[in-house]
């Protein structure tokens, strides 16, 4: 099955949880609200790069929860 073009990819959630171990939190929170200002510029013109942010977001936010 191909992915969407634009869409996150299981190769790009391992990414950013192995990314993620090695931010500090200050760093992990400033990704989570850059990643969430883009979905919201993307809101209403292309969802599947909003859904793309959301997704590094909420990865990101794993970590930081985790910790």
């Amino acid at each position: 099955m191909q992915a969407t073009q634009g869409a996150a990819t299981a190769e790009d959630f391992a990414r950013w949880r192995n990314q993620a171990k090695n931010y500090t939190t200050e760093q992990l929170v400033s990704i989570v609200r850059m990643c969430r200002k883009a979905a919201l510029y993307q809101r209403n013109i292309n969802p599947i790069r909003e859904g793309y942010w959301d997704d590094q977001a909420c990865t990101y936010a794993d970590e930081l929860r985790k910790r």
